[in-house]
């Protein structure tokens, strides 16, 4: 792919009117929300979608999340029952990805999609990515802004080390405060959990009265953010370390020695949103092998070590 010329909007009306153009015109545009940057284009638009696969090295057939400014644009694309209703209500705008079917007259494209006959949809809760969304007057496709299996960017910084020369557009709107990408659920045909995210899966079982159910790891995605390796930094992770072995590099959790360190106080929240961070600064470190202390499993903390098992899986020849 040639190096394109890589513009950076400030998050100001002029700016965002600016990136705003790109996406009408084709172009792909980076943004920030709430839970990471991402990659955005307009989710209509099939040769944009191509290049926005092309740009990240990310498999066709692992669909994207549509981002919309409200409820109200949500339901144009896709259809809603009871439960996904009430859970939009309670949480969107906010860090929850829903997969509903698919409407007929959407006009999504179908690489979007990746041929299935759901759509991920989400109302991020980011003022810029609002303002975005309000400027271009359209669904926006955008899944992370980084090469695919690499480390999520949450700082503007992240994706204009990576990005620039892959897309026409970032929009600086500094560092995102989740830090980890959104929950995704399906609601039909019942309420199943299929990515743990900035979104508690306690918040969404009081808000359902009832556990949400789990969706097994496969290589054949049914929505974004279900493939086994992910989110890889450039050297091997091993997790629940307790003590470092020959040429590990910590990552640390709570009071330890580390050379770097998601919460020194044990806080899911702060290690939720310096996640990603951290995994960029191994890689720039040199880090072969990194060593991860154990972290509790509840809530934001499943999210990170969902992340931290993907990261850990063993590396295949695909690209993830």
């Amino acid at each position: 792919m040639n190096e394109l010329t890589t513009q950076v909007f400030a998050s100001d009306r002029a700016g965002l009117s600016g990136a705003a153009k790109l996406l009408v015109n084709g172009g792909l545009v980076a943004f920030p929300t709430e839970t990471v940057y991402g990659l955005g284009v307009d989710a209509r638009n099939s040769d944009a979608v191509a290049r926005l696969y092309q740009a990240k090295g990310r498999p066709s057939f692992n669909p994207l999340i549509v981002h919309v400014a409200s409820l109200e644009n949500a339901e144009k694309l896709v259809v809603f029952d009871d439960t996904a209703r009430a859970l939009a209500q309670a949480f969107w705008p906010g860090a929850l990805t829903l997969v509903l079917p698919l409407r007929l007259d959407a006009k999504i494209s179908p690489l979007v999609t990746a041929g299935l006959e759901t759509l991920a949809v989400r109302v991020p809760d980011h003022p810029v990515a609002q303002g975005l969304m309000v400027a271009f007057d359209g669904p926006i496709a955008a899944p992370s802004a980084n090469p695919s299996g690499e480390v999520s960017a949450t700082k503007f910084a992240h994706v204009r080390d990576q990005m620039t020369g892959r897309i026409e557009g970032i929009v600086d709107g500094g560092d995102c405060g989740v830090g980890l990408e959104s929950t995704i659920v399906a609601t039909q045909p019942k309420p199943t959990l299929l990515r743990a995210g900035g979104l508690p899966v306690e918040a969404l079982e009081a808000a359902l009265g009832d556990e949400l159910a789990l969706a097994g790891e496969t290589a054949a995605p049914s929505s974004p953010g279900q493939l086994a390796s992910h989110y890889a930094p450039k050297g091997t992770v091993r997790l629940n370390a307790i003590d470092l072995e020959d040429g590990e590099t910590l990552l640390g959790f709570g009071a330890v020695d580390a050379a770097v360190n998601l919460s020194p106080s044990s806080d899911l929240i702060e290690a939720a949103a310096r996640l990603f961070d951290a995994l960029h600064q191994l890689n720039a470190l040199g880090a072969e092998k990194i060593a991860v202390s154990p972290i509790p499993d509840h809530g934001l903390g499943r999210a990170i070590n969902d992340r931290l098992r993907r990261a850990a899986a063993p590396r295949s020849g695909a690209a993830t």
